[in-house]
């Protein structure tokens, strides 16, 4: 029988290359008891019918289901043809084996059945976020209240995987399309098959690059530098998503802005906050509230990641508490040009600590059609995009 102590082993080495075939989901599912059986799945989703099929991903499709006690599940099943998908799969069942809180999507459990590996869910009711805020009728249920309690969520769920889970996790692909809500609005956390555990005494780590265009941090992108600052830039995307109604990859609302960024960043400036705000939300937004959110937005985004705020940092100002929010210089935005700041000293503060900001500043950037960079180069390499939309996963 495997050592209780060996599984916390192996999340702590999270870098290093391992082949698929080295993960056994049998282990995990018996050492976290969260065991199910094959049957009990095809009875739950009517044998994996089509009209039980919520959506697919590069790990292969989901299913809605109904156990017998009456819960309804999420089920994902891995695909047997996507390499890619085996290591997003198997990533996501370690990373959530130990992960419990409000604001993450609940992983019930575990199924091994031959060559079938599958991941069980608490159903979500109301999907995803970049469902409703983009491409429905439903805009109307997104009121001015529950965005900001959206926001609100997120950042909570993000500190939680920051400073307050068993490791620091880092998402790496934090977006609307992975933002669920269930029948209570409540947001939750999804998708972290590219979520990476983060040494505590580091302050970043080199990487290749993973993600989604519109949402990955100028650092991430051009250097391979990934810390929590990654995950606060794209919070901070979500945020000026949710307060404009618009995609920052598709945006269209300005000829002197080419990004959502650079224009929330321009309207900011001028002292017309309000106007970056979803025309919809007209009668329901409260100004103060709308002003403060795109000044987070747009802190969450700045070019230079050492000025990001944290997570903490976030929540305490979202939570009404008495503080002075500072100032946000320019965003990292594609077609802008990029320095990197200088790198943290060793006696930098780890990725758990709450620490404020620093007085380093650094030009905007990013190019969000290039995909892979090591920190050891300062130029961009473009290779195909999944059909996903997402950047190929390694390291």
């Amino acid at each position: 029988m495997t050592k209780p102590g060996s599984f916390i082993q192996h999340l702590l080495k999270p870098f290093k290359s391992k082949k698929d075939g080295g993960i056994d989901l049998e282990k995990i599912a018996a050492q976290e008891q969260k065991q199910f059986t094959f049957q009990t799945l095809v009875v739950a989703t009517k044998n994996f019918h089509p009209d039980h099929k919520l959506g697919e991903g590069g790990f292969g499709p989901v299913f809605k289901g109904k156990l017998d006690d009456g819960r309804q599940i999420a089920v994902k099943k891995l695909s047997q043809t996507s390499n890619q998908g085996k290591r997003e799969f198997m990533n996501e069942a370690k990373l959530l084996a130990r992960v419990q809180h409000r604001n993450v999507v609940n992983l019930l459990g575990y199924c091994a059945h031959g060559a079938e590996k599958l991941l069980v869910y608490e159903y979500v009711a109301n999907e995803s976020l970049d469902k409703l805020l983009f491409k429905s009728g439903r805009h109307d249920a997104l009121d001015w209240k529950r965005r900001y309690d959206i926001i609100l969520g997120i950042a909570r769920g993000l500190l939680y995987l920051h400073e307050d889970s068993h490791s620091v996790v880092i998402h790496r692909d934090v977006k609307a399309s992975n933002i669920l809500l269930d029948d209570k609005w409540v947001p939750k956390l999804a998708d972290f098959g590219m979520a990476r555990l983060f040494p505590e005494d580091q302050t970043h780590v080199n990487t290749r690059v993973a993600g989604t265009n519109g949402y990955m941090a100028p650092e991430y992108v051009m250097h391979g530098h990934l810390s929590v600052k990654a995950d606060v830039f794209s919070f901070g995307v979500v945020v000026l998503e949710l307060i404009s109604g618009q995609k920052n990859s598709t945006f269209n609302g300005s000829f002197d802005a080419q990004n959502l960024l650079e224009w929330a960043y321009k309207q900011y400036k001028k002292g017309k906050s309000l106007e970056v705000i979803d025309p919809r939300l007209a009668s329901s937004a409260i100004p103060d509230q709308v002003a403060m959110c795109v000044q987070i937005g747009l802190l969450c985004t700045q070019s230079d990641p050492q000025l990001r705020p944290t997570m903490r940092r976030v929540v305490v100002v979202l939570s009404k508490k008495p503080v002075t929010i500072e100032e946000p210089t320019r965003p990292g935005y594609p077609g802008s040009r990029y320095r990197r700041s200088h790198r943290p000293t060793t006696s930098s503060s780890s990725a758990r600590t709450s620490s404020e900001f620093s007085s380093h500043t650094s030009g905007s950037t990013t190019n969000t059609t290039s995909a892979t960079a090591t920190a050891s180069t300062s130029y961009l390499v473009s290779p195909r995009l999944d059909r996903h939309g997402k950047r190929p996963m390694s390291g």
